[in-house]
């Protein structure tokens, strides 16, 4: 099920400007989907990492992967437990791009 949702967040990232409108299409040089159990939650941490080589943020790819792969997971454990809640997607850093580079603070 993990692979599946990770495959689903890399092809998402890829068709970022497709899903969203004005988002123009980007030559992504790498896209990586983490999701790790997490007890404290409990349930599974999803993050993205996407680069190119180019002067455009690809912040809209990351937070596209991590909300698809979410979704993916979701609709493959659903007859578990519907329950289940998506939260937290939120920006961690970006770095390039027309507005420079940006950290989260930790707080």
């Amino acid at each position: 099920m993990l692979g599946t949702a990770r495959l689903a967040g890399i092809m998402a990232a890829k068709k970022t400007s497709d899903l969203i409108p004005l988002c123009h299409p980007l030559m992504i040089s790498k896209v990586t989907v983490d999701i790790t159990p997490d007890a404290e939650l409990p349930g599974l941490r999803v993050e993205a990492m996407v680069k190119l080589t180019g002067k455009t943020g690809v912040e809209m790819e990351a937070l596209t992967a991590v909300s698809v792969a979410c979704l993916t997971i979701y609709d493959m454990a659903k007859a578990a437990d519907k329950a289940m809640e998506i939260i937290d997607i939120k920006l961690k850093s970006k770095s390039g791009g027309k507005s420079g580079d940006f950290i989260r603070d930790a707080g």
